[in-house]
């Protein structure tokens, strides 16, 4: 299997497995990633998905060999482009590295080893959080061979590390390491080599143990908030908060009884 689901309690994790071409992704492949994220969304006992790569490499982006074939078959470019286009309006569109244009109600987290590049830089992105190995490297490498950001890496990188730090990696495809990645905030935990799906799992399970409702309400409202004018966004905030008050009076009530004390979790 190119891609398989594991369940660890509430936790799903997504491993993408095609060692032979640094998981890099194919059709088929896309599809599976994309159905199993679907699946995560869908699945009532799952809070949180770890997103990983197997053999040593979280991905190295579109398929460039199975590309490669596509040309020499004579492939119309644009039937190509027809076949991946999308309506905004699909409740689950499928993108060309798969799950990319998917809006989740529940965090993901990438597991980050080895190269993490072109749309594999672009699924990362897709995550929530990203746990990065000492060693990995990000980078827009699809630029050497005019292969454009089509599955999201233009709209999610300036938005998560500023337009002129964006521009610099867009524009230049140049290799970002791990310091640099997390100097940015291009990810959010750096470990030891070896060390990111444990690290990834275990900032998982950190996260399931707090109240969900909540967790996915403030989460939405980060991320619906680009864009709006500051009264539409403290609406919006309030809209999801609402809905939360009774866990928040919950939780009130474990704090008066002792719980949580002191920043204590």
């Amino acid at each position: 299997m190119n891609v398989y689901t594991e369940k660890f309690d509430r936790v799903t994790l997504v491993t993408l497995s095609r060692p032979q071409v640094r998981n890099a992704v194919d059709r088929a492949s896309a599809q599976a990633l994309h159905a199993a994220f679907v699946a995560f969304e869908q699945d009532d006992g799952a809070d949180v998905a770890v997103f990983y790569g197997a053999g040593g490499h979280f991905c190295a982006g579109w398929d460039l060999q199975a590309a490669a074939v596509l040309g020499a078959q004579g492939t119309d470019p644009e039937a190509l482009a027809q076949a991946l286009d999308f309506d905004p309006g699909q409740a689950q569109p499928e993108a060309p590295m798969g799950p990319s244009r998917l809006q989740l109600s529940k965090p993901v987290i990438a597991a980050v080893a080895g190269a993490a590049v072109a749309g594999g830089m672009e699924l990362a992105l897709w995550c929530d959080l990203r746990v990065m190995e000492s060693d990995a490297y990000m980078g827009v490498y699809c630029r050497r061979f005019g292969v454009p950001l089509i599955d999201g890496g233009t709209v999610r990188l300036p938005r998560l590390i500023g337009l002129g730090r964006a521009l610099d990696l867009i524009l230049t495809g140049r290799k970002v390491d791990a310091t640099e990645a997390l100097a940015i905030g291009l990810c959010n935990r750096v470990v030891a080599p070896g060390q990111s799906l444990e690290a990834a799992l275990e900032l998982a399970r950190s996260l399931v143990v707090f109240p969900q409702r909540t967790l996915r309400a403030d989460r939405a409202s980060v991320l619906a908030q680009d864009g709006l004018a500051t009264a539409e966004a403290l609406l919006q905030e309030w809209q999801g908060g609402r809905a939360c008050l009774a866990d928040a009076l919950r939780g009130a009530a474990r704090f008066a009884q002792g719980a949580g004390r002191h920043g204590k979790f």
